[in-house]
């Protein structure tokens, strides 16, 4: 999430300038929490001009939409439908407590976008739009590997649980992590699936 060298902006695409000020946002958000995500930190942060922001998103709503979308892309495993049933909730277990995903930065990061969601409507959109996508994969992800092993397809309540889960325990294991270690979250996910999927054993390298 740290910005590289500033360049002057007009050298940078307009795609460019959309990702810098995404980038700017997060790192003002990791540092200061919503109180630090205004128009001018953000534009400081990124080296831009004030009316950029306006004139890419819309207004700070829109850039705080957009962070969100790609904190969510970013930090979301990718459950490619390619691979093995069961290797795509190993690594959806697994992916969800790496380092990368559960820091203090990024605990800044979304327990200021949480704390938004119900009172910044196109947040709340952007929230709704994310979410759902994300569950979808998930219950696809259960259901391939509860149709491989031959048990009944579960209900989607199992694939909501599990993602609050996953929330729980990671919120824990930032706030402190000798009290729940990453490898004691993965244990209790896997053992929440288990009666529904059957055991679950780490592939190696997972």
């Amino acid at each position: 999430m740290a910005l590289t060298a500033k360049a002057k902006y007009a050298r940078l695409s307009s795609e460019d300038r959309r990702a810098r000020m995404i980038e700017a946002g997060l790192a003002c958000m990791a540092r200061g929490g919503i109180q630090a995500f205004t128009v001018d930190r953000i534009c400081a942060e990124a080296g831009i001009s004030r009316g950029l922001i306006a004139h890419h998103f819309g207004s700070i709503n829109g850039l705080l939409a957009a962070v969100y979308a790609h904190v969510y892309h970013e930090d979301t495993p990718d459950l490619t439908e390619t691979a093995l049933p069961e290797t795509r909730v190993l690594r959806l277990i697994d992916e969800s407590f790496a380092l990368r995903v559960f820091n203090r930065a990024s605990l800044n990061i979304w327990v200021a976008l949480w704390g938004q969601i119900s009172v910044n409507d196109e947040l709340g959109a952007e929230h709704r739009r994310q979410y759902g996508h994300y569950l979808q994969s998930v219950d696809r992800a259960l259901a391939a590997l509860a149709l491989a092993r031959g048990r009944p397809r579960p209900e989607m309540a199992l694939a909501k649980g599990l993602i609050c889960l996953i929330d729980g325990l990671g919120l824990q294991h930032c706030l402190d992590p000798e009290a729940m270690p990453a490898e004691q979250a993965r244990t209790i996910a896997t053992a929440y699936l288990a009666p529904h999927l059957g055991p679950l054993t780490p592939l190696p390298g997972l």
